[in-house]
């Protein structure tokens, strides 16, 4: 079991009133466990949490006038073993269950049928679990980690042409090569304490042998040491701060370590 201590604080100035939904707190899950949690947001004219994407975490409302500042830490308790892709199978299509079928199909950063050929061409013969790890590593190996623009609103096929992103871009590039070869495959937000720089850290979660499994093809984080946010199809799905107005970042923080 691993135990993480997180502390997240963002500050961000707003021209106008503002509603914001915020996403920055570990999820309660069947494998994680919040040890103690606590989160700040203020002022605010009101707040209100509701479930996050398929029920996996939680998101908070909040209305806020000239600036924003979250301030929250936690101590997660991860009990989830890395699992060994070479001796995971495929799940048949007929067999996946209501919750997968979602995440074969394209969503707003992911288009599956962008990397047919890049599936069939590098992945002939592969299948299940050593599919799932050939693409990360090839996607760790043909891509460079950072940016020198903006890269906020790049697809999974403009970041894989560049050859350069961060993990939001490799997690969305082995979403869509996943989906492409009939593996349900979605996008988990997480903290992990490896990650350089520190910062939110996104990865793909794909579905085999009748459940989901975190993988990460940047190579800086393993499953047994995320804490999980939340998930969605996307990176649109689990973003920590959606802004329905406008907002500028003052300063951002976050820290992850090992108890």
């Amino acid at each position: 079991m691993t135990i993480l201590q997180i502390s997240a604080d963002l500050s961000y100035r707003l021209p106008a009133p503002c509603t914001i939904l915020v996403q920055v707190e570990a999820a309660a899950t069947s494998d994680q466990t919040l040890v103690d949690a606590h989160i700040d947001i203020g002022p605010a004219n009101n707040k209100s949490v509701v479930p996050a994407h398929d029920r996996i975490g939680t998101r908070l409302w909040t209305t806020q006038q000239e600036q924003l500042t979250v301030s929250y830490t936690a101590r997660v308790a991860i009990d989830r073993p890395n699992p060994d892709f070479t001796t995971l199978p495929a799940t048949a299509l007929s067999d996946l269950p209501g919750e997968a079928v979602p995440y074969l199909f394209n969503s707003l950063y992911c288009s599956v049928h962008a990397f047919d050929q890049v599936v069939t061409s590098e992945f002939s013969g592969l299948s299940g679990g050593p599919l799932v790890a050939a693409m990360a590593g090839y996607i760790g190996q043909t891509m460079t980690y950072g940016s020198d623009v903006d890269n906020a609103n790049s697809n999974a096929e403009q970041s894989f042409a560049a050859r350069k992103g961060v993990c939001r871009d490799y997690a969305h590039i082995m979403i869509s090569m996943a989906r492409a070869a009939n593996i349900p495959a979605r996008f988990a937000s997480t903290y992990a304490p490896d990650v350089e720089p520190q910062d939110f850290h996104a990865v793909p979660e794909v579905f085999l042998d009748g459940r989901w499994h975190l993988i990460d093809p940047t190579g800086m984080a393993q499953a047994s040491d995320m804490a999980v946010i939340g998930i969605g199809r996307d990176a649109t799905d689990v973003s920590f701060l959606t802004a329905f107005g406008s907002m500028n970042m003052v300063e951002q923080r976050v820290s992850v370590s090992r108890v």
